[in-house]
């Protein structure tokens, strides 16, 4: 069984230093040389940590919006800066990459340096990004500012990691929960939130209110957040594993984004995707000959680890594949036979459902954690993702039914992504948070740019004489969504079970 102070079966943890050797007391700490407690740090704990809560949160929230807000927008970028279609979606492309490629480095330096530090480097990314996106009027400008935002994925994980170091044992599942959820939930917002904006500003303004709320973040972040307790005891990084991780990387999601532009059967994809097998191979044996790897093979082999990882790609591939095939449902032309004919603006407006589910469904499912695990709440949510799929298949005649179905849908996501991120927390030791659940995002993000460009496939690939794409494609790409659901909940009866109703006692080995 794991410890939530991060102990780990069959693994031994150093016992704590002498008294003599102990580390520096940190402001607030119970006296000179006192470790330093989760929560203790003010005269209110609870307060405290609701504060930490709130700019992690902030900083999740800005980073998905970003994420999300420009794909209902990319029409009108395209005309406005004079570019074409596929040139714009480097918009997108750029975003993932270098997020996929800085999320791994950002959140070892992470474990080595602070998690706070880095926290602050994520979001001024994001803002230092948006600035630039703010002021551009050239396609090529904006593409670097949003090349420069991708660094900013590096925010969840090092938030899982500043929860584990500074908040309550009791308190940590729903707070992972939450931040964990926001990922989609921002998702949902961004989408509502594109259209107004868009229509009633300009698209300068989907980057110039980001960068206020970066600018509020990091200087919110700097002085309440308090420095990590725990470092890795290596300073040194594996830059010959981060290369090739890196490379692997970009050219997985290059092949995959792509592919329908370039041609799936094309040599550049073929080339890109084998590429990408080979490097990750490499960099795997890089990793296992490293005395300071970038991620420590032995904890990704980790059942708890590797399961979960799995798992995040799929719920990934099913969470983008609704949300990149229900706006474009919702804005076809009733003329279709089965679109409703909505502007950008409405479209998002009936995605709501989906933001609020995983709003309700995140915090609960870590609320619940300490009494059922976080398995449950894992097979629970895939569950639901694959039931919400399926109501979209069989019942998408009516408004009120795709909102039903999304909301069923959303509740899986919130559920599983929460459930995720605890199962990661709790199966590595401290000093590994930030790295391992970094892999666990780019997992995420990996199956997401599957899901947006394997359903784009599905639905381009049957279309009527007038060009416009069949109900049978939107069918068949919910069905693999439902698919990938459904396969998670396989993968997630092999995570460990674990049940913690109270912490074990430090350094114990269970």
């Amino acid at each position: 069984m794991t410890a939530i102070d991060g102990t780990r079966s069959g693994v031994p943890i150093p016992a704590p230093a002498a008294a003599s050797d102990a580390a520096p007391a940190r402001p607030g700490a119970d006296g000179p040389g006192a470790p330093h407690k989760p929560g203790a740090d003010t005269g209110s704990g609870h307060s405290r940590t609701g504060i930490v809560l709130l700019i992690l949160v902030l900083g999740a929230l800005t980073y998905s919006l970003l994420q999300s807000m420009l794909s209902p927008a990319l029409p009108v970028i395209t005309r406005e800066v004079g570019t074409t279609t596929d040139t714009a979606s480097w918009l997108l492309t750029a975003y993932l990459l270098v997020a996929s490629v800085t999320t791994p480095v950002v959140s070892r330096l992470g474990d080595i340096h602070g998690k706070k530090k880095l926290f602050v480097v994520a979001i001024g990314a994001l803002g230092v990004g948006s600035l630039i996106c703010g002021l551009a009027d050239s396609i090529g400008l904006l593409i670097v500012g949003r090349a420069i935002q991708g660094v900013g994925a590096a925010v969840f994980p090092l938030s899982f990691g500043i929860v584990r170091d500074e908040f309550p044992p009791e308190r940590r599942a729903a707070a992972i929960g939450l931040t964990s959820a926001v990922m989609g939930i921002g998702g949902g917002i961004g989408s509502v939130l594109a259209g107004p904006i868009v229509d009633n500003l300009s698209y300068h303004w989907l980057f110039w209110i980001p960068m206020v709320v970066c600018a509020f973040t990091v200087a919110m972040a700097w002085k309440y957040i308090p420095d990590s307790p725990d470092r890795a005891q290596s300073t040194r990084i594996n830059w010959l594993g981060a290369a090739l991780l890196g490379a692997a990387l970009a050219c997985l999601l290059l092949g995959v984004s792509k592919g329908r532009t370039w041609g799936w059967g094309s040599a550049s994809i073929v080339g890109l995707l084998a590429a990408s097998a080979v490097l990750l191979v490499l960099w795997v044996l890089a990793e296992l000959r490293s005395s300071a790897p970038l991620v420590d093979m032995k904890v990704m082999r980790l059942r708890g680890v590797w399961t979960t990882n799995v798992a995040g790609l799929l719920t990934g591939y099913a969470m983008m594949s609704a949300m990149f095939l229900m706006p474009q449902l919702l804005q076809l032309p009733k003329a279709s036979g089965f679109g409703f004919g909505t502007t950008v603006t409405m479209a998002g407006v009936y995605m709501l459902p989906l933001a609020v589910a995983m709003l309700i469904a995140g915090p609960t499912a870590g609320a619940l954690e300490a009494r059922i695990g976080s398995k449950p709440s894992l097979l629970g949510g895939c569950a639901l993702l694959a039931a919400g799929s399926l109501l979209l298949i069989v019942a998408h005649g009516e408004l009120w039914q795709i909102m039903i179905g999304l909301f069923v849908f959303g509740l899986g996501v919130g559920a599983a992504m929460a459930a995720m991120a605890n199962v990661i927390v709790a199966a590595v030791p401290p000093e590994q948070t930030g790295i391992a659940s970094g892999i666990n995002t780019i997992a995420r993000t990996v199956g997401m740019s599957f899901g947006s460009a394997l359903s784009m496939v599905a639905v381009t690939s049957s279309t009527t004489a007038a060009g416009m794409p069949k109900e049978s494609g939107f069918t068949i790409a919910f069905a693999i969504a439902a698919g990938a659901g459904l396969l998670a909940v396989v993968v997630g009866m092999l995570v460990p079970a674990g049940r913690r109703n109270a912490p074990a006692p430090a350094h114990k080995v269970s």
